[in-house]
This record gives structure tokens, sequence and C-alpha cells, in this order.
């Protein structure tokens, strides 16, 4: 036993203790929290993955974005690579809470929705069949002592008037001693009245003896078959106690990425792009692309030929397969630069509430001109084309395509049979003309 029945007698008369007479019904109660404390986890990690779901599509669309910024921009070679592997590290970063996301939704959530359908069973007239099962083993265990009890409260009311009337009477037989007007036959029958009030409250305290007596014989019975009911309600508790604590660590489990190895492995690849970087090569790219270690056709003497059309003719491979441009092309310097007709200040949106927005930068560092990534002499318009020939770009400014794959063509062919054009990805570029034809 917690505790004996004087020690919970002798604590403050005023306290509610559980002892007390329909005060198992917070022992009870606890079932209905137990099921109800189910619904709050439950709605609290759906609400949690509802917030993964937001950011992960919120790390994608600006990924996406960037992604298209970056490869139309004018940064080139290994650092922009680098620069790309961040989109990559978000796109990764993304699908890990979207698993995160899926993981609380199918598992954790379902988990503890199974638990409470077997550990709570509804009644069709409501409530739960272990809540009324406690509630009547409460009942029966108090029902004796609470009759005790109600008969001991009566005898000590009893007792308690018996001796009020006596402290009545004989403060009345005190007066009478004292006034003339009380005659000794009134004398008399005030005394005899003090008497018998004397007897009433003997009777009285002996039976409110007797029956405190009665009510303490019965109260270990009382107490042990409380604990009973009460040892069988935490039971329960223990089993939906350890449940939610097993529960809080597959959640803190599925939560914390950086047990992930998935996730580690995200940035071990990220570091390993951006130390790859190499400035020399990019400098060394730079020069042969758009620098001095071009390839230039200087200007010599020529013969009349009448046979010769105003273009170059087109060169073919010996067996007859799609011709091969030739390698000496060149994007002017700064080209690159008006490749883009991506607007950054395209409206924005995704699940996420937050009324954070992504940066707008100003064009001021441009000279007015806006993002070095963006140009807005680019309106979309073109002529479109198919693919003939498969075509693997062999610079980071030619396109790549399979033959009979669309794109549009925005600039003409040029003196060296290079058009540029643009596919339905977004991506702009140079490819040679002739592998191409209009639709």
């Amino acid at each position: 036993m917690s505790g004996s029945y004087d020690e919970c007698a002798g604590a403050d008369d005023t306290m509610d203790s559980f002892w007390e007479v329909g005060n198992y019904k917070r022992a009870v109660k606890r079932f209905d929290d137990g099921h109800r404390l189910c619904n709050d986890l439950m709605g609290c990690l759906q609400e949690r993955a509802k917030i993964e779901k937001a950011y992960g599509d919120q790390l994608t669309g600006w990924s996406k974005r960037w992604r298209q910024l970056i490869e139309k921009g004018p940064q080139y070679g290994s650092v922009e690579r680098a620069w790309l592997a961040v989109m990559t590290e978000a796109e990764k970063v993304s699908e890990l809470h979207q698993d995160v996301k899926n993981n609380l939704t199918n598992e954790d959530v379902e988990k503890v929705k199974n638990w409470q359908k077997e550990a709570y069973h509804k009644q069709m007239i409501g409530g739960f069949k272990e809540a009324k099962e406690a509630e009547e083993g409460f009942k029966k265990a108090q029902k004796p002592w609470a009759k005790k009890l109600k008969e001991m409260e009566a005898a000590r009311k009893t007792y308690h008037m018996a001796c009020k009337e006596e402290k009545l009477a004989a403060a009345r037989e005190a007066n009478g001693k004292t006034e003339a007007s009380v005659t000794p036959d009134q004398q008399k029958k005030l005394h005899e009245k003090v008497d018998k009030c004397k007897q009433d409250v003997q009777k009285a305290k002996e039976k409110y003896e007797k029956s405190l007596e009665e009510l303490n014989k019965c109260t270990p019975q009382y107490m042990e078959c409380m604990e009973q009911v009460f040892d069988q309600c935490q039971q329960h508790e223990v089993k939906r106690l350890t449940f939610l604590k097993e529960a809080l660590l597959d959640i803190k489990r599925h939560l914390n990425l950086t047990e992930n190895q998935s996730y580690a492995t995200i940035y071990r690849e990220l570091e390993r792009t951006i130390l790859g970087a190499n400035t020399q090569e990019d400098l060394k790219w730079f020069s042969n692309n758009h620098g001095p270690g071009m390839h230039m056709n200087w200007p010599a003497f020529e013969e009349y030929n009448p046979d010769q059309a105003s273009a170059p003719p087109k060169k073919k491979k010996p067996d007859g397969a799609p011709p091969t441009p030739s390698t000496d092309h060149v994007a002017p310097p700064g080209d690159r630069s008006s490749v883009s007709s991506y607007d950054k200040n395209q409206a924005y949106s995704t699940e996420w509430s937050d009324d954070e927005q992504p940066t707008a930068f100003s064009g001021n560092e441009n000279g007015g001109n806006g993002n070095s990534f963006e140009d807005d002499s680019s309106t979309g318009k073109g002529v479109r084309v198919r693919a003939l020939y498969d075509y693997d770009g062999q610079e980071q400014d030619e396109l790549t395509f399979k033959a009979g794959d669309e794109l549009t063509k925005t600039e003409d062919e040029d003196e060296q049979g290079w058009c540029r054009g643009r596919m339905d990805n977004g991506r702009e570029g140079l490819y040679p003309a002739n592998y191409v034809e209009p639709i």
C-alpha cells in the first residue's frame, strides 16, 4: 500500500484526496486523456509533415530557377560546375525532406493510429470499455466503505447536536439560579433537562465512537481493493507511456537527417566538387574560346572562283554521315550574357506560407542593365526547326540534341555555318546550321 489510512487522515482536511468518495474519477479520466493525446500526437506529426513537404518543394523550386539562371549566365568552367553543385545539393536535400514527410505520415502516424485502436475500445453508448471497467471497479471497492462513512457522519452530526443542546440547557439552568422570577419548580425542571441532555450526549458519543470504529475496521480492506483497481489503471498507463517513448524515438530518427548516410554523402560530394574548381583551367578555357588562344582565319589572297557560292559549301563526311561543323566557331566575348530570357522577378510561389520572398537584386551593379544572368532583349521569338542528326555539344556554349528534337532558331546562320537557338527546356546556345531543317 502507498500509505495507511491514518497517514491520509492526518493530512490537511481540505486536501482533495484520492481516497475521498468519488475522487477516483481522475484516474478513470486518464483513459479519455490517453486517447485524446494520441489524436494530438497524430495532428502534431501531420502538421510537421506539411512543413517538411513545403520546405522540400521550396528547395526544389529555388534550385530549378537558379540552375536555369546559372546555365544561361556568363559563369563558365569548373566554378560553374561548383555553383551548380549547390543546386544539386538542394535537390537531394529536398528529396530527403520529402522522405521525412513520407516517414512521418506513412509510418509514425499510422503506428500511433494502430496502437490507439488496439488500446482503446469504444462502446456503442459512448466512452471506452477500459474506462467503464475502471469506473465499475472503483465503485465496487468504495461502496462498503462509503456506506460506513455515511453512517459515521450521521452519528457524528447527532453527537455534535446533543453537545450543543447540553450547553444550551446548562446555560438556561445557570441563568435561572440568578433570576428571582424563576420559581423552585422551574429550576428543578431546568436541572432535569440538563441531566437528560448529558445522557443524550453520552449515548450519541458511544454511537459515534462505535460507527467510527466500524469505519476504521473496514478501511484497510477498502484501501486494498481501491489500490488493486488503481494498479490495473497504472498497467494500462505504463503501456501508453512506453509506447509514446518508443514512438518519439522513431520520430527523432526520421527527423534527424544527420544520422542519414545519404545526408552526409551529399555534402561530401558538394565539397569535392567545389574543391575541384580549377582557376587556371578555367582561365585557359576562356582564353582558348574567347581570348588570344582562339583560332583566326587571317585574311589571305583568294583567286576569283565563279563556281563558288556566296556561302561556303557544307563539308560532308566520306561515308555520307551528317556534316561535321567547323570547330573554329567563335562566340564573340560577352554574347553569352545576352542568352538568358529568364525573368528573375517572375512570380515565385510555393506551399510555404512564410512571408519572406527571394531577394530581388537591383541592376545597379551592372550599370542599370539588371542582373548579368538576364537580358530584356530576348523576346522568345524565332523559327522552329527539327534536328536531322544527333549532335553532342563540344563546348559549353553549344547545344546538345538528338535527331527528331525540336528547338527554336533565334539567330540566323553566320559565315561559319553556325546558328543560335533555344531548346524547349530554356537552354540556349550554338549549333551547326546543317544539322536541322525548318518545320
